[in-house]
């Protein structure tokens, strides 16, 4: 109770939402709207509600006039199977919402005009969030995915790389079908613009996987990963092969053929407390 009661404190809902169901209502199409507003608002309340269940630090459930984003203080640090969780969970709630739906058309509780219309707008909701773009679910699920081969940094930039190529077909194709509908061109800009500011910020927040990785308290790193390295390779070359829901042992080839097994906050440690940016692998062995 009291996580649901915290979950809804942290709804935002932006104030052009309510010049746009003012607008609504000038034109007769508050309902549609507001089934809209409720299919969205669900969606992300999904999301929370799984994010609230591992206890990971939520900073608002934002209501906007052209979708939701459930923003989390995470930093790609979590389990992989919690991560998977909390963005499957917007998804499925379009499954029991449409069921719902039905069940209350077929006992003649609802007309057949607003089932089909609330079933298709809940189609478009789903598959519009699936499609692989940073950062909607698709394309947070397509970083998930790539996270379980490679590293935190490769992954990231590859699906913006797939982003950017997926946001370039999808914009095409909507101008093609709708060149004057204002939605499409408002929709274009807000993906277009996340993603480049997520590209912008690429270097900060791979930065902010390593702090968390540092300092961060509650994580469970079960699996094991070694790293291999030679002594001539940058500090910040082998944590930029630190992966996702692994722990590293950075296992360092020397010169004469022998090796030697750092653990790697010994490297975070040199990194961030030391400030050995510029320090080679070699110059950590025989520090710590």
């Amino acid at each position: 109770m009291n996580k649901a009661i915290e979950l809804l404190r942290k709804i935002h809902i932006h104030p052009l939402l309510w010049v746009i169901i003012a607008l609504a209502v000038a034109t007769a199409h508050f309902i549609e709207l507001m089934m809209v507003l409720l299919i969205i608002f669900v969606h992300e309340m999904g999301h929370g509600a799984a994010a609230s269940f591992f206890s990971w630090r939520i900073k608002k459930i934002a209501l906007l006039p052209f979708g939701g984003v459930a923003e989390m203080d995470e930093h790609g640090n979590r389990p992989l199977k919690e991560e998977l969780i909390v963005v499957l969970a917007g998804p499925l709630q379009h499954v029991w919402m449409m069921a719902l739906s039905y069940l209350l058309f077929a006992a003649g509780l609802v007309p057949e005009k607003w089932h089909m219309l609330f079933i298709e707008y809940n189609m478009m909701v789903l598959l519009f969030n699936l499609i692989p773009i940073w950062p909607l679910d698709g394309g947070k699920l397509l970083f998930i995915l790539l996270s379980m081969s490679t590293s935190f940094q490769e992954a990231h930039v590859r699906t913006l790389y797939v982003s950017a190529g997926t946001l370039a077909i999808f914009s095409a194709i909507l101008i093609v079908m709708a060149p004057m509908t204002l939605n499409v061109w408002v929709i274009i800009g807000f993906l277009a613009f996340s993603l480049y500011f997520e590209w912008k910020q690429r270097r900060f927040t791979f930065m902010r996987f390593l702090m968390e990785r540092h300092y961060g308290k509650q994580l469970d790193l079960r699996e094991l990963k070694p790293i291999n390295a030679t002594e001539n390779e940058m500090v910040g070359q082998v944590l930029g092969k630190f992966q996702r829901g692994c722990k590293h042992p950075i296992i360092v080839k020397q010169k004469d053929g022998k090796e030697m097994v750092m653990d790697e906050n010994e490297l975070l440690h040199a990194f961030f407390s030391e400030k050995l940016l510029s320090a080679k692998i070699g110059d950590l062995l025989y520090t710590f």
